[in-house]
């Protein structure tokens, strides 16, 4: 968003679809501007309408048609995110999605919004991992304005001197309301990852060091966005009460055009295997009770493995039935409640790169970290050292899926167009968010098991501690 802030309500907001029933309209077809790669929907109990192109620029183009509200979801994502910002250059990627909210070409400063608004509309944007993303949704008749607008910031953005001091201070204001100024602010979802991490790509400050932001020059933002703002590297995605062909016409009549930017520069974002196990300490003077975050490195996206902690979690963490919950909130009482899950600025779909599983709380401060740990210890060493029951592995699958399919945003659509965009860029194929539930229906107690041993050790995780400043240690004083 124009702030990070939000981003992390509750410490990892359910992923929103929006599905349709399977009896979706067919596909209409293309003009000679595209390639066409859609395949036909698999038959499941909800079935999104899935069209897919590509034009000559490289764009890629993902249309779902559904008229159950009449209104239309645009969004644009682009392949760039915190893990692409120039070393030097912290809190760069997310200080640049500011600058294209300031104008382009035909839509100077704050003629882009009143377009949105003045149409009925909403609009914003967000930094994550990997990506950025600018969204709108309007009434169905204000799309080809919509469309018009996307296809001109991303042609001639009004990058200036004056645009770049401007957005540069409501940055900066933005990491002392959000992080400096906040007890606790970042330490679950910036500190953590910066601790765990060994590549600067994967453990910096991605919200920015404050004298890098003042060091981002007019020449750099020019140079970001040469890099990666082009439509070889981004990916539109119109979902709403749409005529298919219509819409890809204007697409290509406006997108078309824009030239086609260079070869993508390669980043090495890998993680070495974690074979000790680290911890940190952040005092916070503003912080009223101490707190633990523990991080276990993930499995690569895609793999068995990764289905297996996505359920994992579900058994480990979510949901009052949860044995974390169970173990360090109900037996034991050392906090309210227990929080985390797999990439805490998004959902475990929408990610390209390594990433955590974390566990969080704000715990009473009668107890020490070891108290906390030992309880977590035995809690996931009960999932390492024993097959989970068949009952309990459909119970997790079957609280996965209720997750994805009850919340169903069809008013913005926002989920939806969020997964087929990730999907689109990361795998090049949206229709697997028809094919969602195979990668989960494959995992055995056999798998959850296996999985567990290797990447639950604990020489696989970092242990963070938020300490108040009058604490020497961690322990009691027995």
């Amino acid at each position: 968003m124009r702030t990070i802030t939000g981003l992390v309500t509750g410490f990892g907001a359910l992923l929103l679809v929006a599905c349709q029933p399977a009896d979706a309209p067919e596909e209409t077809g293309t003009d000679t501007a595209t390639t066409d790669t859609s395949a036909p929907a698999l038959s499941t109990d909800f079935t999104v309408d899935v069209s897919y192109h590509q034009l000559d620029n490289g764009l890629r183009v993902v249309l779902s048609e559904d008229d159950s509200v009449p209104t239309a979801t645009v969004a644009v994502y682009y392949g760039v995110g915190f893990r692409n910002e120039p070393q030097g250059r912290t809190g760069f990627a997310h200080l640049f999605e500011h600058l294209m909210f300031q104008g382009s070409r035909n839509l100077p400063h704050g003629a882009f919004d009143s377009l949105i608004y003045g149409s009925g509309g909403v609009n914003n944007g967000s930094t994550r991992y990997d990506f950025t993303n600018y969204f709108e949704v309007v009434p169905s008749n204000a799309l080809e304005a919509v469309l018009w607008a996307e296809a001109d910031r991303m042609a001639y953005p009004d990058l200036d001197e004056g645009q770049l001091d401007n957005q540069r201070e409501v940055v900066r204001n933005e990491v002392f309301v959000n992080v400096i100024n906040q007890p606790y602010g970042g330490w679950i979802w910036i500190d953590l990852p910066m601790a765990a991490n060994e590549n600067w790509h994967n453990s910096h400050n991605f919200y920015g060091d404050l004298t890098d932001l003042d060091a981002a020059s007019l020449e750099d933002a020019q140079t970001f966005f040469d890099q990666f703002y082009a439509p070889n590297n981004a990916v539109i995605v119109v979902a709403g009460d749409i005529d298919r062909e219509e819409t890809l016409g204007w697409i290509e009549t406006m997108f078309g055009h824009i030239e086609a930017g260079d070869p993508l520069p390669q980043i090495d974002v890998s993680e070495p295997r974690q074979t000790e196990e680290k911890f940190a300490v952040r005092e916070d003077a503003l912080a009223n009770q101490p707190a633990l975050a523990v991080g276990y490195h993930m499995p690569e996206r895609g793999t068995p493995e990764y289905y297996a902690m996505i359920l994992i979690d579900q058994l480990l963490l979510q949901g009052d039935d949860s044995r974390l919950t169970q173990s360090l909130v109900n037996e034991e009482g050392f906090a309210s409640g227990v929080f985390g899950g797999i990439n805490l600025l998004g959902n475990a779909f929408n990610y390209d790169g390594p990433m955590l599983w974390t566990v969080g709380l704000i715990h009473d401060s009668e107890f020490t970290v070891s108290d906390v740990m030992t309880t977590i210890d035995t809690t996931v060493e009960g999932i390492r050292s024993e097959p989970v029951s068949q009952a309990d592995l459909e119970r997790a699958r079957t609280k996965l899926l209720s997750d994805f399919y009850d919340t169903v945003d069809t008013s913005t659509r926002f989920g939806l167009v969020d997964l087929l965009a990730a999907f689109a860029l990361f795998d090049d194929d949206p229709e697997r968010i028809n094919r969602i539930t195979e990668g989960f229906n494959q995992v055995t107690p056999e798998l959850v098991m296996s999985t567990a041993q290797e990447y639950l050790r604990p020489t696989n995780r970092t242990v963070l501690e938020v300490r108040l400043p009058d604490e020497e240690t961690g322990e009691s004083d027995d």
